[in-house]
């Protein structure tokens, strides 16, 4: 009995030395050494540019002045639009660097690589990517700028939703969710990965994980949102979750070519919502729930899973596949990217990491993943944007999106030989 009990542990170091053997591994921690260096170097040498940080320093100094009244927190760029959390999170920021740019630049060089990390970490556990395409995670101009030129509370809000993704691959979907909560706190953009996530979550747990899972995330909002729900709750609820926001023809990337006044009518909005509908309803059915019968098979499942468990009151979780968790959860974002009326230029990290990952779900040769890779990097440098470079964009977008449609469907559950004796 003894020898067998010691039998485990000794497993269980290997497989831990196999890992850390990984030569993946050893380059992710050499890119992120060398994005380190670089990202010091852009701090150091290329001039800030001054965007939001200033209206972001003047809606905080508002809150930590005492007013809760959404409304009339503002600053230079107009009222604030974000939850809660992005008050918490800058709030804190003003602590440490004294409302000043260049320490900020330093904090956000670290939370970039931070960020990285976490990708490469997801890229690693997944192992659907050769080592080399790694590097194009650094390669980015925009991005870069994004977080150490620009401090945009799009950096905080990516990186939580990296590290939810990275606890989900880890099997920790309480935490993850919560990790998630607060990264919706801080931008509403996060709610794209929410469908994806449901879908993961409905597959991989019953009722009751599900329920707990949620009322966690639920319970993150109301707490962040308390001091204002309080006072003024209606004002909360109409700046922060503010869906129906017209953005500024000028500054979109995506559909520069529109006329202004279609760009800015509600038609065009209904449109693309309901096409963002479609989309995802068609990849659940056809892609994500291949190996279940399609969509509505696995719902009806579902339900028949919950009458058939329910008298015996037992919880029960399925192990996911790591890529199909990646690839659900990225494809669905980038199906709510494509559909989004307007991409402002800091909207660029909301999909960034996650474009080699979805180049190699493609059945794509590696030379037109990099031309696309390329090209659309391109795209999102040219400024101000015009009609030829968010056609370009758009048209890039929509190869990728046939690229990921006529890529494989991976298989979603781990199956063990013990479980599938006792399936049998």
């Amino acid at each position: 009995m003894a020898a067998k009990s010691a039998k485990p542990p000794r497993k269980l170091e290997k497989s831990r030395h196999n890992y850390c053997r990984n030569p993946k591994l050893a380059f992710a921690l050499c890119l992120i050494l060398a994005d380190a260096i670089l990202v010091a170097l852009i701090v150091a040498y290329v001039p800030y540019t001054k965007i939001d940080w200033d209206a972001y320093m003047s809606q905080v100094s508002g809150f930590l002045g005492g007013e809760r009244d959404y409304s009339k927190l503002q600053g230079d760029t107009g009222p604030l639009v974000y939850p809660a959390g992005f008050l918490y999170i800058y709030s804190a920021i003003q602590h440490v660097t004294g409302g000043e740019v260049y320490p900020a630049q330093i904090l956000f060089g670290v939370l970039y690589i931070i960020n990285l990390g976490i990708v490469l970490f997801i890229y690693v556990k997944t192992d659907a990517l050769p080592f080399w395409s790694f590097c194009l995670l650094s390669l980015s101009k925009r991005v870069h700028s994004i977080f150490v030129l620009r401090l945009f509370n799009d950096c905080f809000a990516m990186t939580l939703l990296h590290a939810a993704l990275a606890l989900v691959l880890l099997r920790r979907w309480n935490l993850g969710l919560i990790i998630f909560s607060f990264a919706v706190s801080i931008k509403m953009n996060i709610l794209l990965y929410a469908p994806p996530l449901l879908l993961l979550m409905l597959k991989a747990m019953d009722i009751g994980g599900v329920i707990t899972a949620l009322a966690g995330a639920a319970l993150v909002q109301i707490l962040l949102a308390l001091p204002f729900i309080v006072s003024h709750p209606f004002e909360y609820i109409s700046k922060a979750f503010n869906l129906g926001r017209v953005f500024i023809h000028f500054w979109s990337v995506n559909f520069k070519f529109v006329p202004e006044p279609i760009f800015v009518s509600k038609q065009f909005a209904v449109l693309l919502l309901i096409t963002h509908v479609i989309l995802l309803a068609v990849f659940a059915h056809y892609k994500w729930c291949k190996y279940e019968g399609g969509l509505l098979s696995f719902i009806n499942s579902w339900f028949l899973s919950i009458k058939l468990r329910f008298p015996n009151n037992k919880s029960s979780f399925k192990l996911l596949k790591e890529e199909h968790v990646v690839t659900t959860m990225f494809v669905g974002n980038f199906i709510g990217i494509l559909c989004a009326r307007s991409l402002h230029y800091q909207f660029y990290s909301w999909y960034f990491f996650s474009l080699p990952y979805l180049l190699w779900r493609t059945p794509f040769p590696t030379l037109l993943r990099l031309v696309l890779f390329a090209g659309i990097e391109f795209c999102w440098n040219v400024y101000p944007s015009n009609m030829y470079s968010s056609i370009s964009l758009l048209s890039l977008h929509l190869i990728l999106l046939w690229g990921l449609w006529c890529g494989p469907a991976e298989h979603p559950y781990v199956h063990s030989e013990a479980s599938d004796r006792k399936q049998n």
